[in-house]
């Protein structure tokens, strides 16, 4: 089951986030507007009516993060423990895992999902253990999308392994969720911003359109907001868009599951861009596609929508 951006090679993406989140990045954003020019804002603080009436009073430094450690699988010999919790300043928190194979084969542990505070986050883990050894890695939560989520204070991480042979990939096993509650979990704050133009809302599927990053690292972006009280896990796709009347192809593909949220972009590659004299972003046309996420089976088609960027 994939969350998002599998066209990119996990390395490599790691390292150029990285490399991003050192250097600063340089952005111009511009908000999503509906076609007619009317900005049809949503209230990101709607859901939570006292959020932001007292700004001013939380204003603390949020206490130091930490979790107790914790064996997360126990199967067949493949052992995970939760050791800690760590925070980078380029790679952001994380969670420290001890990885033990005491079977016979070479394995192969990844990530279906992850989720913090409720919301989806990139999944890019893949740790290697041969026969008999351990492995020390940390699990990576994108400094850059808990910042885009308004996500402060890491309170509650939901992981989806799956564990494989590395020889043999069908012999696959997947255990049930399993829930990391740190510290602050009693403080988590589960609202994320939401604040931007509904482009879709319907059968418990909503998609808000929020900003247009005409310098991002690959050309251009426009980060959505998606919703999911569907009942089902489903992942949503970006089909015939068009870019100010030209096709172009878009990179994006996001997984969300029953009741949870996630912010994601819809990447316009520099090269695409350019063989169209694109060089900012007016007009924008596309078509949302859901699929079941489990049975990959299409569950809804949107109409041809259209927005701006100002």
């Amino acid at each position: 089951m994939k969350k998002r951006k599998k066209w990119l090679i996990p390395v490599l993406g790691l390292v150029l986030v990285g490399v991003i989140l050192a250097n600063g990045g340089s952005s111009k954003k511009k908000s999503v507007v509906s076609s007619d020019g009317k900005t049809e804002t949503v209230d990101s603080t709607a859901a939570n009516p006292e959020e932001g009436s007292d700004a001013g009073e939380n204003t603390k430094t949020p206490e130091k993060v930490t979790i107790e450690e914790q064996v997360l699988v126990d199967h067949e010999g493949v052992k995970i423990t939760a050791l800690g919790y760590e925070t980078d300043e380029i790679w952001g928190d994380g969670v420290k895992l001890l990885i033990e194979n005491h079977s016979d084969k070479k394995i192969m542990v990844g990530c279906s999902a992850l989720i913090v505070n409720d919301c989806m986050i990139s999944d890019l883990f893949a740790c290697e253990v041969a026969p008999g050894k351990k492995a020390n890695e940390t699990m990576h939560l994108s400094s850059k999308e808990l910042k885009a989520a308004g996500i402060d204070t890491v309170g509650q991480i939901e992981i989806y392994f799956h564990i494989y042979e590395s020889d043999n990939i069908s012999n696959r096993y997947n255990p049930d969720c399993v829930t990391i509650k740190t510290s602050a979990y009693d403080q988590m704050d589960t609202t994320i911003d939401a604040a931007g133009t509904e482009l879709y809302n319907e059968n418990g599927i909503r998609i808000v359109g929020k900003t247009v990053d005409e310098n991002s690292f690959w050309g251009k972006s426009i980060l959505v907001y998606c919703e999911n009280t569907s009942g089902k896990n489903v992942t949503i796709h970006v089909d015939d868009l068009s870019i100010n009347g030209f096709m172009m192809k878009p990179y994006f593909s996001t997984t969300v599951y029953n009741g949870k949220k996630s912010l994601d972009d819809i990447t316009l590659m520099k090269s695409d861009l350019e063989k169209n004299n694109i060089t900012e972003i007016q007009d924008v046309e596309l078509k949302f596609r859901i699929t079941d996420a489990d049975s990959y089976k299409t569950i809804a088609e949107s109409k041809p929508i259209t927005f701006q960027a100002q």
